[in-house]
């Protein structure tokens, strides 16, 4: 197969005279038919004008990316490639993404990627071809990211390409051949654009409504952030305060991974997908970017978006827009108001795994990386690169987001370089770096402006709007460069610390005011997720993803009502808010034929079980039976504390014994105390239950009281637990019958929270 719409010849060339009968084809690499290993970047097409193909290979070079080209002619051809040297900005020795590109199996004399600090067509030089069908090969020579956006060939020898990058820039557009009137895609009740967690929310919210709805998904898979390709475990409470069934259809497709960053498979792509395109009512269009927008006046009348794979445009009218892209692109093409914060804004996170492997594993000396020694970054315990390897706190959460996420990058290799080829060398000999998330998981960037801007200070002040909704549970959570890991790089740090603010009431959340969630000045949009009316520090609380579903859920029943009554997202609020208010109190599962029926349940429906939150505002669930477990088992509900204790219960934390666990803070001296009663002298073990995270001590203090006397000892609770079901072994013990039996947790600070589960006695 050759590779579609890219020819077309041209006498006249962007004002150059060309010879004539000149000919130029362009072959944009996404439309390679064969990508091989390189995989597919859509995530910058806003500032560089296309997606581009990237040899992500953490080291290795990856399979060449190979597709056909049908030419009008045979004889010398001049070859110009769209590249970049990724680290060339901060003049770096080496260039990691070198590549070459074959023409019928040969490599051209110029290799690609070392030259520009930002996106440029590079000559490749001019190539005699035998014949019009010819072989074209993106060759990776290092694995460390090379890219590339396009390959342009001319027989004129003195036709250089635009740079220009605006996305489907009209010259880009003349030479694939792509028609000037995009394809209808239909007349929607609701055009909903991205497909994160608020994107799904608003489709399934809405079409379970009655309407009609396009969604509209940039990548390949659904769920933003709380997809497999960033791996960001889905956060924030659902199901409570003023209306507990908001948040059931989130519960139908949010994760449940047991660490951040989790596995593939826990992130579940497939069920998402499969949950969206059972709604009869939902087309859903994934990899298609929207670029353009039509606007009459106040009001939107269609988004036209491109496939990213091979350019095909597409047109979406609609009655109603929702803007669920992060980034609020949407809003900004159509003018909507709205704020970015330039400088001092949250950043964006590239999480990362290791492994031990049974065999030493090889890794590249990474010079262009960030130099780095093991004391320059938190070590990645368990495998695990978490959140906190965040940057771009100063720079253009927009304009410079490729670079941060470069930047990111610079920081992971440099770091994995420290522990293989550096002072962490003897220890990590069989390390193997399994995953490094290439889609930036971004926190800020343009936040859309409603009628009512929420603060950090209504939210303090618990400030009772009369329409609010979703409740946000989320701490008002703020991220800072950590001090200990800025000092090399002050400039630019690329570990960050959360900074908490506890005033949000985490069981019950604070309800978040509908007018958060429509645009104040395009009458027809509505926004979901992250880009909502807020200011950055109440950004901190309802900016998680569970929250955003939820957002989701309520814009999509809001906009049912406005199709019912053929008005704004603003009236809703003026003259229909009791009928809103009735809808957010139904299941999730309820469903209308259209928006004119009274909303049903299925035949088959089951109410969700009841939901008991935690102190912290988790959902707890049921975990071991501590009735099913050997020997004499105490749960941390039947210990005797001292101090203040939090009570938790996060699934994600999962296996804990019951139903949940408790914590103390790192500078609290609060005790737990778990006094046995012992029927039988003998020799027990002494084994405790905790489930570990980064936040947690490595110097918890436990004492044990036998009959042989008192013993104190300090565990890690940040090391996962080497025994199953997250128990370690204190020891063996001598217990009698009237003699203490006392196991004790904590009772002095420590250097993180303290954690308190269960404890075992296993006679012997």
């Amino acid at each position: 197969m050759t590779a579609s719409i890219r020819t077309f010849l041209l006498a006249i060339t962007l004002g150059v005279a060309n010879p004539a009968s000149a000919a130029t084809v362009l072959v944009e690499a996404e439309s390679f038919k064969a990508p091989g290993g390189w995989v597919l970047d859509t995530q910058f097409i806003e500032t560089m004008g296309s997606p581009y193909l990237m040899a992500h290979g953490l080291g290795t070079p990856v399979a060449d990316a190979t597709t056909t080209v049908k030419l009008p002619q045979a004889g010398n051809w001049r070859i110009w490639v769209r590249t970049m040297d990724w680290v060339g900005r901060w003049k770096t020795p080496g260039a990691p993404g070198k590549f070459q590109v074959l023409v019928d199996g040969t490599p051209l004399k110029e290799t690609f990627g070392t030259k520009g600090a930002d996106w440029s067509w590079h000559d490749g030089g001019t190539v005699n071809v035998a014949k019009p069908d010819v072989a074209l090969a993106l060759h990776d020579l290092t694995g460390f990211n090379g890219r590339c956006d396009a390959i342009l060939l001319t027989t004129d020898p003195v036709f250089q390409p635009s740079n220009d990058s605006a996305p489907f820039a009209p010259w880009r557009m003349t030479l694939a051949g792509l028609p000037a009137k995009a394809e209808e895609a239909g007349q929607f009740d609701l055009v909903v654009i991205g497909g994160g967690y608020g994107g799904m929310g608003a489709a399934l919210a809405a079409a379970r409504m009655g309407c009609k709805v396009a969604l509209i998904q940039n990548r390949p898979v659904l769920g933003g952030n709380g997809s497999s390709e960033i791996r960001v475990w889905a956060m924030g409470g659902i199901r409570r305060g003023l209306y507990p069934m908001l948040g059931e259809i989130v519960e139908e497709y949010m994760d449940r991974a047991k660490s951040s960053p989790g596995t593939f498979e826990e992130f579940g792509d497939a069920k998402k997908e499969a949950l969206v395109r059972a709604e009869k009512r939902i087309s859903l269009f994934l990899n298609h970017h929207a670029f353009r927008v039509e606007v009459d006046g106040n009001r939107l009348k269609s988004v036209t978006a491109f496939d990213t794979r091979t350019g095909h445009i597409r047109r979406f009218a609609g009655t109603l827009f929702v803007d669920s892209t992060g980034h609020a692109g949407i809003g900004a093409l159509a003018g909507a108001d709205h704020t970015t914060k330039d400088d001092g804004h949250l950043g964006m996170s590239n999480m990362w795994r290791w492994s031990d492997t049974v065999k030493p594993v090889a890794f590249p000396n990474t010079p262009w990386a960030l130099d780095l020694v093991m004391d320059d970054f938190p070590y990645p315990r368990r495998g695990h690169a978490e959140w906190f390897w965040e940057s771009g706190f100063n720079k253009h959460p927009i304009r410079e987001l490729e670079s941060t996420r470069d930047w990111n990058f610079r920081a992971i290799f440099g770091a994995f370089n420290a522990m293989k080829n550096k002072d962490g060398k003897a220890e990590h000999a069989n390390a193997k770096l399994d995953w490094v998330a290439y889609v930036g998981g971004t926190r800020e960037s343009r936040q859309l402006l409603g009628d009512v801007i929420l603060t950090r200070e209504d939210i303090v002040a618990k400030k009772m709007f009369p329409d609010g909704t979703v409740p946000t549970t989320w701490d008002i959570d703020l991220h800072y460069p950590k001090e200990q890991y800025a000092k090399k790089f002050p400039e630019d740090p690329f570990i960050s610390k959360a900074v908490f603010d506890k005033a949000v009431d985490r069981q019950h959340g604070y309800p978040v005011p509908y007018r958060c969630f429509y645009s104040r000045n395009i009458e027809n949009l509505f926004m979901a997720g992250r880009n909502v009316s807020v200011t950055h520090e109440a950004l901190g609380t309802v900016r998680v993803m569970k929250t955003g579903g939820m957002i989701g859920e309520v814009v999509g029943k809001a906009a049912s009502l406005c199709i019912k009554h053929s008005t704004t997202p603003r009236a809703i609020y003026h003259s229909h808010l009791p009928e809103l208010q009735a809808l957010l109190k139904l299941p999730g599962a309820a469903r209308r034929e259209n928006v004119a029926h009274e909303p049903k349940l299925p035949a088959d429906y089951k109410p969700l079980p009841a939901q008991v939150v935690a102190g912290d505002g988790g959902e707890i669930q049921a975990g071991l039976d501590p009735k099913k477990l050997p020997g004499l088992v105490l749960d941390d509900a039947q210990a005797k504390t001292t101090g203040k204790w939090t009570v938790g219960g996060n699934p994600q934390l999962q296996p804990y014994v019951a139903t949940g666990y408790r914590y103390r803070g790192a500078k609290e001296e609060g005790a737990a105390r778990y006094e046995f009663k012992v029927e039988k002298a003998g020799d027990y073990e002494v084994r405790v239950s905790y489930s570990p995270h980064e936040n947690r001590a490595t110097n918890t203090r436990v004492a044990i009281e036998s009959a042989d006397g008192v013993k104190e000892t300090t565990i890690n609770q940040r090391a996962k637990p080497s025994l199953p079901q997250n128990f370690i072994s204190l020891g063996v013990f001598k217990f009698a019958p009237g003699k203490p039996a006392v196991v004790t947790l904590g009772g002095k600070a420590a250097d993180g929270n303290v954690h308190a589960d269960a404890v075992q006695l296993l006679p012997k």
